[in-house]
């Protein structure tokens, strides 16, 4: 079965964010490059990086993973490792869209929750990548201006969001 151009396209958005990301179709299917290297493809709706120090320049050191509070994790895989961040349920709640890819399903946080996020935990992310990641959010048509405020209210970090929206805006 051949990648359709729809996963190709949530792909490269996923990438986006990385200057350099090029990618050249093969029969059906897609090679991903990377500052000219290849580091991937994308065959049959799935994204297949190889392990090269290019691919490992955009590979996450962890996968961050958010459950309630109250929830136990029995079990981790070996790779990737996990960071997991026990929420409140309201804050656990807030944000959650439903993504679905071909048969699966998935539930992730939009794209407001996650900046509000960086924001509310700013000393552990730092001062630095908090400042880029908003110029990058203010930089996005697609953004949610009231949504991030009003998140950012309920998560008790409005007047923070405020004072760096000053700032940037």
């Amino acid at each position: 079965m051949a990648t359709s151009k729809d996963y190709l396209a949530f792909v490269l958005d996923q990438l986006s964010g990385l200057s350099e990301i090029s990618h050249r179709a093969m029969m059906g299917e897609y090679v991903l490059y990377y500052r000219g290297k290849v580091i991937g493809g994308i065959y049959d709706d799935r994204l297949l990086l190889k392990l090269t120090k290019a691919a490992e320049a955009i590979m996450p050191d962890a996968v961050d993973v958010a459950i309630p509070r109250k929830a136990k994790i029995s079990t981790q895989p070996a790779w990737p490792q996990m960071n997991v961040h026990h929420y409140t349920d309201d804050r656990h709640e807030l944000g959650v869209t439903t993504v679905k890819e071909g048969k699966n399903e998935f539930q992730i946080y939009d794209m407001e929750k996650t900046v509000v996020d960086i924001v509310f935990y700013r000393e552990k992310v730092g001062i630095e990548e908090t400042k880029e990641i908003l110029v990058t959010y203010l930089q996005r048509k697609d953004r949610n201006l009231n949504r991030l405020l009003k998140y950012a209210e309920l998560m008790k970090c409005d007047k923070t969001m405020r004072q760096y929206l000053e700032v940037l805006i």
